[in-house]
């Protein structure tokens, strides 16, 4: 059975970045079928429309099918598992992952922002579709406070990998750390 790997873009992203296509490249050379979809209305992203397009990309989840997310795209992952009913998924690695942001923009960025922040995960729910989660996270990340690794630990289980000076992982073209976590898994 092939394995599938589905990369989830962030907020204003898309599959045409850089680091993302860098990814999906090195997967499908180890034999992974990649899927990388152009989430909806990526400038202002709403829980119920990201969650109900990854329902329909994804078939029939289970362990031969693992998840990679950028920054919303780990909320929107989060939330998609936390709909499945007694499935199991291989694994999910979260890059720039978040659960309480800082330093955004402006107030329509708060205002998409809040919903996201204040609408309330199942974590246990999370946590039981999955006995894989990586965290990773940037040590200057301009929106995604270190804090935030607290929660992915404790809640899940993660593993959490701090990284020196990537940002928020969206001008960073090459991320091998991604690839040996999934490989791991």
């Amino acid at each position: 059975m092939v394995k599938k790997i589905y990369i989830i873009h962030g907020w204003d992203g898309s599959p045409e970045e850089e680091g993302l296509i860098w990814i999906k490249d090195k997967l499908k050379e180890k034999g992974f079928e990649v899927i990388v979809p152009a989430m909806p209305n990526t400038d202002k992203p709403r829980i119920e429309e990201w969650v109900s397009y990854l329902s329909k990309i994804v078939k029939n989840p289970d362990k031969n099918n693992y998840f990679i997310g950028h920054s919303i795209g780990c909320q929107a992952i989060m939330r998609y598992l936390e709909t499945l009913k007694n499935k199991k998924v291989g694994g999910v690695v979260f890059l720039a992952g978040w659960f309480d942001l800082i330093n955004l923009e402006d107030e329509e960025a708060e205002k998409i922002a809040e919903q996201w922040i204040k609408t309330k995960i199942d974590l246990k729910k999370v946590k039981s579709t999955s006995d894989n989660f990586v965290a990773i996270f940037s040590d200057n990340d301009e929106y995604v406070p270190l804090s935030n690794k607290n929660i992915f630990e404790k809640e899940l289980g993660a593993k959490i990998i701090i990284k020196h000076n990537k940002g928020h992982f969206d001008e960073i073209t090459e991320h091998p750390y991604v690839i040996e976590e999934i490989m791991k898994m």
